[in-house]
């Protein structure tokens, strides 16, 4: 995957590629050009004037015309480069905002807040939007009806596991969130970092199994060490994945022990965790 180049998945669906590679974005953030004439940018990525620039060359070559802007969630690398659209082509910002816990993009502002399945028509094709809290409260995934493509935003990543990272990610959320995206017919995902990934249902199946996994790990280092603080508990819950990776993991680790802490199979006092018999 190159970044700038226009790469066409299915007929109405073209991939960009911003150009900020990275430990957290995989080959860069995919942003989607939907339609062939009257075009819906889906996830524009970061404020970088390449990719935005990138973007505008793909929807004059192609003669169209940009409708809309929307977004799966206002991270850093998903939803800046809508402002600069916005400012050049004079379209709404279609998404949900959320209040800031640091990790926010402030610069997105919706002109239309999203709600959960409302359909955003794009050529006589429904798009429609999917609430997927659990990344962050705010996250959305986009289905297209005509072609069974869901647009996974940070929902679901290709090759890697997703960060949940509280308070506005939420474990116990993002579980049931992808429990409900088993009941759409899903063909393909397209995920907003990586390829498309053909077997979508199975795909679900495997996040599902991995973090009930990574759950029973967590609770089996609360047993084993009775109780303990975050650096303690990720070096056994988390023996699988090299140290490097731990201080991301941590993330992770504390969005699983508030899922047990609301289970009332853990509990917390001053930063410290135990296990609930």
């Amino acid at each position: 995957m190159e970044a700038g180049i226009v790469q066409q998945l299915l007929p109405g669906v073209r991939r960009l590629v911003a150009p900020n590679p990275g430990l957290m974005t995989g080959p860069g953030t995919n942003t989607y050009l939907l339609g062939e004439r009257d075009i819906t940018v889906l996830d524009p990525g970061p404020a970088l004037d390449a990719h935005i620039d990138a973007i505008d060359a793909a929807i004059v070559r192609s003669g169209g015309r940009l409708q809309r802007v929307v977004v799966t969630h206002t991270h850093p690398d998903h939803s800046p480069g809508a402002a600069l659209l916005a400012e050049r082509y004079g379209v709404p910002l279609v998404g949900q905002s959320i209040a800031n816990d640091g990790h926010q993009d402030d610069s997105f502002q919706p002109d239309e807040e999203l709600q959960h399945d409302v359909v955003i028509d794009v050529e006589g094709v429904a798009l429609r939007a999917i609430h997927t809290p659990g990344h962050v409260d705010n996250h959305f995934c986009y289905f297209h009806e005509a072609s069974g493509l869901l647009f996974t935003g940070d929902h679901i990543m290709q090759g890697s596991t997703v960060v949940i990272i509280p308070p506005a990610g939420d474990m116990a959320d993002y579980m049931a969130s992808l429990r409900a995206l088993l009941d759409y017919p899903m063909a393909a995902l397209a995920p907003g970092h990586g390829t498309l990934i053909e077997s979508p249902h199975q795909e679900v199946q495997h996040l599902l199994a991995h973090r009930q996994g990574r759950e029973d790990k967590v609770h089996a280092a609360l047993t084993q060490l009775e109780r303990g603080d975050l650096d303690d508990l990720v070096t056994v819950a988390y023996d699988d994945v090299d140290a490097s990776i731990h201080p991301i993991a941590k993330l992770s680790l504390w969005a699983h022990l508030l899922k047990l802490q609301k289970e009332q199979r853990a509990e917390e006092n001053d930063g410290i965790w135990a296990v609930i018999a």
